[in-house]
């Protein structure tokens, strides 16, 4: 069936010709169906059997066996041309819930140390005397101190929580900011992608960019009004990588406006350029027990460092947001809207 020996094989073994390069992904066929689609490097496969990333996942997370087992037990079909699915709008957000009010979307900000220019400027900050630090600074210089113990737990970040799966778009699909929305800001992120197994554990299905769409006017007013500027839509994929997060991950993050980039800048991510280890932000996630409910699907934002916001680009609908970065394939691609304005939302009686 499978039109890669070399790669079925060394997925077989649970290992891949280029280590921890495995991709996967949803492709939507002509006829409607959901495939998943396995990449290792140029070389994309349907998987030999129709089935779902989450039917796939859950099997393996209920059974104890890895992806790469699974997926080469069953074989790879035919060889897919994934930049062209892409291109006609065929990639599906790499997993979905089959009831969207079970896949949750959360992150945890102040984890990033940004770039080596600001770097600096923070750790200087973060020594000042406690009484001239805000409350983010505060935060911030936890997690340079305890955000990566020799034993866990360490220093518990910011959370908060952005919806469930009414609020995710796949690649391509349209991230729409409310109408009463200050802003609609991207910002380009590493999510951890997860399904809790039938015995309540957490299983990492792998690692993917994620879009963490935000309303940065709002936050900036007050931070408490945070977890108002949170409640917006997200995208992450169109891939997932399995196996290892590389330390270091060198991205870019752009917008374009009628077809020009408007605002460029790299960003960086990976355990090397965060204060807190992401088996900390993973274990103040997961200690609590409702978000350990078998079944459902986490995808979990680690934090920024880069924002068009601080830049001053005050965004339009229209624009379009592109997030890349080598490890995770193809790039995470959305463009910008404001919805209708509803009114008032009015409560009835029963």
């Amino acid at each position: 069936m499978c039109t890669s020996p070399a790669l079925s094989e060394n997925l077989r073994r649970g290992r891949y010709e280029n280590e921890d390069e495995m991709l996967v992904s949803q492709c939507r066929t002509v006829d409607g169906r959901t495939q998943v689609v396995v990449r290792e490097g140029s070389e994309a496969y349907v998987l030999g059997r129709n089935t779902t990333l989450y039917d796939l996942a859950r099997e393996c997370a209920d059974s104890g066996r890895s992806l790469a087992e699974t997926i080469g037990e069953k074989g790879l079909g035919e060889a897919i041309d994934i930049e062209r699915a892409s291109l006609e709008g065929r990639l599906l957000a790499p997993i979905t819930h089959p009831d969207p009010a079970h896949l949750h979307l959360t992150g945890t900000g102040l984890t990033h140390l940004g770039s080596a220019a600001t770097r600096d400027a923070m750790h200087a900050k973060a020594s000042a005397d406690d009484a001239t630090l805000t409350d983010s600074m505060r935060m911030f210089r936890m997690g340079l101190e305890g955000g990566k113990p020799t034993s866990l737990p360490g220093a518990q970040p910011e959370w908060f929580y952005k919806g469930n799966g009414h609020a995710l778009a796949a690649p391509g699909e349209t991230l729409t900011m409310p109408a009463f929305a200050e802003d609609g800001g991207e910002e380009p992120e590493v999510a951890g992608v997860y399904i809790i197994a039938a015995d309540g554990t957490p299983c990492r299905i792998g690692w993917a960019l994620a879009n963490e769409f935000s309303d940065h006017v709002t936050e900036r007013v007050n931070y408490l009004w945070l977890a108002h500027s949170k409640l917006r839509m997200a995208s992450f994929g169109p891939e997932i990588l399995v196996g290892e997060l590389p330390a270091h991950i060198e991205g870019t993050s752009r917008i374009r406006r009628n077809g020009e980039v408007i605002w460029q800048k790299p960003f960086l991510s990976g355990e090397a350029n965060m204060s807190h280890a992401l088996a900390n932000l993973e274990h103040h996630h997961f200690k609590y027990p409702i978000f350990r409910q078998p079944g459902d699907v986490h995808v979990h934002m680690f934090g920024t460092a880069t924002l068009s916001f601080a830049d001053g680009v005050k965004t339009e609908p229209g624009d379009v947001f592109e997030i890349e970065a080598a490890p995770f394939g193809l790039p995470l691609v959305n463009p910008l809207a404001r919805a209708e304005d509803t009114g008032v939302a009015r409560v009835r009686a029963l």
